[in-house]
């Protein structure tokens, strides 16, 4: 059994100032004052909208990200509506296969929940982790030996087996998505997967979610 991190890859291939300039366009639309686009004026007009809450008009953005956690963590992302989802598949996928490396990967609990590995009553909770997922891929490689297909030997699986989804939103449900996961109520793992998120995109795209890194920050 592997363990790794969870991961996030931007996919998308529009770059961050034609996305400005393309919302401008459609957004003043909605104003009539498409005599007033020119240099640099995309910005201005775009942190105006947000401002002000219009946030409709950015719903013409969309991001592509490609996100690796663990599967009871993508039971949470699927519950947002307005997105498409592309998953790695437990029914076709057989993990006792060289192309896995003939073992499941999970993504490691300690991280997710801060565990401190030097506290016993933490350490003591990693290790009964550590044991079930073990007993989990000993047992599904068993029914796969068996003769069972990966959709039957599935069952065995746990939520913590690494997995990958492709998520497309656009700007606004991006938004959303962001300010319930990286709220302070949200699910560890969740909020973990949220801020990795929250901290590609306001790297590369300032503009739409610098407000919530702020606001994460205080």
């Amino acid at each position: 059994m592997i363990t790794i991190q969870p991961e996030i890859e931007i996919l998308s291939t529009e770059s961050y100032e034609d996305m400005l300039r393309r919302i401008e366009k459609i957004g003043r639309v909605c104003y009539k004052s498409e005599e007033r686009i020119g240099e640099g004026t995309a910005e201005k007009f775009i942190a105006g909208i947000i401002k002000r809450g219009h946030e409709s008009v950015i719903e013409h953005g969309s991001i592509t990200v490609k996100v690796t956690c663990d599967r009871g963590v993508t039971h949470e992302i699927v519950r947002h509506r307005i997105a498409s989802y592309s998953q790695e598949s437990t029914r076709y996928c057989n993990y006792s296969k060289d192309k896995f490396g003939n073992q499941i990967t999970c993504i490691d609990l300690a991280t997710g929940f801060s565990y401190d590995l030097d506290d016993e009553n933490d350490r003591k909770k990693y290790e009964v982790w550590q044991k079930a997922m073990e007993a989990a891929e000993q047992y599904y490689f068993q029914m796969l030996e068996l003769g069972a297909k990966p959709e039957e030997a599935r069952s065995i699986l746990p939520n913590s087996l690494k997995t990958e989804i492709v998520m497309t939103m656009n700007l606004r449900e991006w938004r959303h998505f962001i300010r319930l996961r990286s709220a302070n109520a949200a699910h560890p793992q969740m909020r973990q997967v949220s801020d990795l998120i929250l901290k590609k995109f306001s790297e590369e795209y300032p503009l739409f979610f610098r407000d919530l890194a702020e606001k994460k920050g205080e």
